[in-house]
């Protein structure tokens, strides 16, 4: 949405879009429960886990948690792009992240020259390096198992990574397999993210558009509405929105109402009996 579409409703940026800003987004109370049990957890490390169905809000926590652990100082924090990668693409985007060399064919020196890095990091900040994983049903059981390894040191009595994993319901079932059980028993903070209330999404709808700079931008009976048919999901939420504000813009309408919603959504009418 350009600049001059963004100003015809006082908007700093698009409420409805992927990308606001991560300050914009609403901390919920188990969120923020999650990112708190996640920044005193950083002295000492392990595996964390957020689960929830697919637009329950998994990727927005990891936002905020993201946002929040930036202000940490001296903490690296690592973003895992690819969770289906085989090892050596794993080794690569992890060399990647963390600013070391390494040579995917030679894993031995790879976990080597990570670990020592990790190592260097605790001795000068105390806080163990962080990464980030979404959609961490995708990866490989051996990457699992490889990063297992690679996060515990002195006969698995320390842990020298902290490491978010989130995921979809797909992610709790194979955490349960024989061969993922090491990970799972290792996870000590967990947020579940379940479906959610009309109210609980009328707040979050809410708490952007004021983020936003128009709280009006909505009215209250279209802003209910809304979060009556979005059948709890977010993500469904924001795009119901956000084709509401698209055709409100072509129209260029000053006002987001009901009457939008039920033109914009409404059953094609049925065909007249001749």
């Amino acid at each position: 949405m350009n600049k001059q579409l963004l100003n015809l409703y006082g908007l700093k940026f698009n409420p409805f879009a992927q990308n606001v800003p991560a300050a914009a987004l609403l901390a919920t109370p188990p969120i923020e429960h999650f990112c708190w049990r996640i920044e005193h957890q950083l002295g000492e490390g392990g595996f964390a886990l957020t689960t929830g169905d697919p637009g329950s809000g998994k990727s927005a926590a990891l936002r905020l948690l993201a946002e929040r652990l930036g202000a940490v100082r001296d903490l690296s924090v690592g973003l895992l792009t690819r969770p289906q990668a085989n090892l050596a693409d794993f080794y690569r985007e992890l060399g990647h992240l963390f600013g070391v060399p390494l040579s995917p064919h030679n894993r031995w020196n790879s976990a080597k020259v990570l670990r020592e890095k990790w190592l260097a990091h605790i001795d000068a900040a105390v806080h163990r390096p962080v990464l980030l994983i979404d959609e961490a049903q995708e990866m490989n059981p051996a990457v699992f198992s490889e990063l297992r390894l690679l996060a515990s040191a002195d006969l698995d009595s320390r842990s020298i990574l902290t490491i978010i994993l989130a995921g979809d319901q797909r992610l709790l079932s194979r955490l349960e397999e024989p061969e993922l059980l090491p990970i799972a028993s290792r996870i000590r903070s967990r947020l579940r993210l379940e479906t959610h209330s009309p109210r609980q999404l009328q707040d979050c709808l809410t708490h952007l558009l004021k983020a936003a700079g128009n709280p009006k931008l909505l009215t209250p009976s279209l802003l209910s509405t809304l979060c009556e048919h979005a059948a709890g999901n977010l993500r469904l939420l924001m795009n119901l929105a956000n084709d509401l504000l698209a055709a409100a813009c072509h129209q260029e309408r000053e006002l987001l109402d009901e009457k939008l919603y039920f033109e914009i959504f409404a059953l094609d009418p049925k065909p007249q009996k001749s």
